[in-house]
């Protein structure tokens, strides 16, 4: 084959070209286009805009175009999609800008965002509008939901704090009424309530970003992060909720908050069902959230957190509890009865020392220098060993491992492609203007994607 030289003349050739030609056929934005429809923008943003005085505003719906364009390809800087745009001929045909099309300013851009919609809810409503287009898809089904978090790095130097005491009232006990309950049913006098009172205790706060929390956990970075936590429908992935909270906040603090939140979002969709299963990892398997899920009649497929039993010493699941009776018995068939429950909510059940003397298992049950075997178990612990059931069943063991392919999937995605390791911005309420759009364009992507795998027209 011969060598064939390029000619840069070609650069100074005069072509009659339409852009529609300049975009592939199988293009994602074509995609996009074909299925998403954008109008009700103009709704949102009405009142954002005065419709008698000022200059021309560039259209808002591609304004909005241009955001959702820097968050699908992870574009790190407006000044960057600017030049992007300006050169993308993709991006041009997907904003409806021609070829020779003047693109705007970044400052323009920049200041749309910062004073037009910084203090609106128009990304959250924009994420609750492509919500309502993928159920009128029948994208979401409602009756299978997961739940998770992950930490996005915040802009703050981690070198950069102060250090300031935080008052937290501690004291109140709101299982106290079920506590006595259970103390006077075996003859145990009630305790008396605590009056509240203050703890103080110190943390760090980032003076470039103080929403931000600093993390300091096993098997995560260290540092000032925020926490996304998210829920996603079990069929195609289609995020449901995006809440963001400091670093420094347990994942399952805020959850049956907003799976109260997300039942309601289910609930406003017409074609889904009611929500029946909520699935998530092990750290969410706490006495809280799975009373709160049991009361709200949900049933949790949750991790169930491994007990580490001391060498030699059999654990304490190698003992069955009675429910009815109130105790627990060995393998031996020797009763551990019950003893007290102190203001934590935490029963306490003993052996018979003169019967543990001769066990045959004493060396496997019975702890150096003691005489019987003590067990602890929490008023709320038989939510546990429901859950606990509920994971060993083929149904729970099938749901849970769909979790590294629903939300674990979900956020990998985000932080892949489309640039979520990173807070673009500072503050909590800023930073979850980022989550909303991050989220919407995943289920933008998600819809177009499968609609167009399903050949829908």
């Amino acid at each position: 084959m011969m060598m064939n030289e390029m000619s840069k003349e070609q650069q100074k050739t005069l072509e009659l070209v339409m852009i529609e030609q300049m975009v592939k056929p199988e293009h994602l934005l074509r995609k996009i286009d074909s299925y998403i429809d954008f109008s009700f923008i103009y709704g949102l943003v009405e009142s954002l805009y005065s419709q008698t005085t000022g200059r021309p505003s560039v259209d808002p719906v591609v304004l909005i175009k241009m955001l959702l364009l820097q968050n699908l390809y992870g574009i790190p800087s407006e000044r960057r999609l600017m030049d992007e745009i300006h050169h993308n001929m993709a991006y041009r045909w997907f904003l409806g800008f021609g070829i020779t099309t003047k693109i705007p300013d970044h400052s323009i851009f920049s200041q749309n965002r910062i004073r037009r919609f910084t203090d609106s809810t128009l990304f959250e409503d924009i994420f609750y509008e492509i919500l309502k287009q993928a159920d009128q898809y029948g994208l979401i089904k409602g009756k299978i939901v997961y739940t998770d978090s992950t930490h996005i790095r915040a802009d703050a130097s981690n070198s950069k704090y102060s250090s300031v005491e935080e008052e937290k009232l501690t004291g109140r006990n709101n299982d106290l009424e079920r506590i006595n309950t259970i103390r006077e049913r075996h003859g145990h006098k009630p305790l008396k309530s605590k009056e509240d009172k203050l703890e103080t205790k110190r943390k760090k706060v980032s003076t470039t970003d103080p929403d931000s929390g600093y993390m300091n956990r096993d098997r995560k970075p260290e540092g000032f992060y925020y926490l996304d936590h998210r829920t996603v429908d079990s069929s195609y992935n289609i995020i449901l909720d995006t809440y963001v909270s400091a670093g420094n906040v347990h994942d399952a603090t805020p959850y049956l908050e907003r799976i109260d939140h997300v039942r309601e979002v289910v609930k406003s969709l017409p074609n889904t069902q009611e929500i029946k299963y909520t699935c998530a990892d092990a750290g969410y398997f706490n006495n809280k959230v799975l009373l709160g899920l049991k009361e709200r009649h949900l049933t949790p497929i949750i991790g169930a957190v491994r007990h580490h039993k001391k060498p030699g010493k059999d654990s304490k699941y190698w003992f069955t509890y009675d429910l009815i009776e109130d105790v627990y018995v060995c393998k031996a068939g020797q009763l551990l009865e019950y003893q007290t429950t102190t203001r934590e909510g935490y029963s306490s059940y003993e052996s018979d020392p003169e019967v543990c003397r001769s066990c045959e298992h004493k060396e496997q049950c019975i702890f150096d220098g003691a005489t019987k075997r003590t067990l602890r178990r929490h008023i709320y612990e038989e939510y546990k060993d429901e859950a606990r059931e509920l994971l060993k069943t083929e149904k729970g063991k099938a749901l849970y491992a769909r979790r590294k392919e629903t939300v674990e999937r979900s956020f990998a995605d985000s932080k892949t492609h489309h640039g979520y390791r990173y807070a673009r911005y500072r503050g909590c309420d800023k930073v979850q203007s980022q989550a909303y759009l991050v989220a919407t364009i995943q289920n933008i992507k998600k819809m177009a994607l499968v609609l167009d795998g399903l050949g829908v027209k």
